[in-house]
């Protein structure tokens, strides 16, 4: 389990469906790395900015479950993990957001085995998303067969 939920988390990092999150404004003066933002300013928050720095993830642009997994395999909530965003604005949803992946995400993998069609390769698998508002994976082909 601890590793399932490595790779749920690491799917919500590395997928970055929400880049930018909504706009919230500044409730007093701030400084931000010697910056003033003053009161009342709108600020958008990047979050890619957080889910792919260098300096938070080991592969930063790979796809990486052990992001989420100590030495000794247990799963541990990183501290840069924020696609449902952080604070007081932070998605209301996330709770149940958070379950329904989890339920979801086990059930699919207890009923299916999952595998690319022969005709396709993993170096034919492109992972970068289609930009727009939201990003959207690429769409390709994969095979289910029932375990049942």
């Amino acid at each position: 389990m601890p590793y399932k939920d490595a790779v749920i988390h690491e799917i919500q990092r590395f997928g970055n469906i929400v880049p930018l999150n909504i706009s919230h404004s500044t409730p007093t003066d701030v400084y931000l790395r010697g910056y003033l933002i003053p009161k009342g300013i709108e600020v958008i928050p990047f979050l890619t900015s957080v889910l792919y720095d260098k300096t938070q993830w080991k592969t930063p642009y790979d796809f990486n479950p052990n992001h989420f997994l100590d030495e000794n395999g247990t799963f541990f909530r990183h501290d840069a993990f924020m696609p449902f965003s952080v604070g007081r604005r932070a998605c209301a949803g996330e709770a149940l957001a958070k379950m329904e992946l989890f339920l979801f995400f086990t059930g699919l993998l207890q009923a299916f085995t999952f595998y690319l069609p022969p005709e396709v390769s993993r170096e034919d698998l492109n992972l970068k998303p289609g930009v727009g508002f939201t990003l959207v994976p690429t769409p390709y082909m994969t095979c289910a067969k029932s375990n049942y």
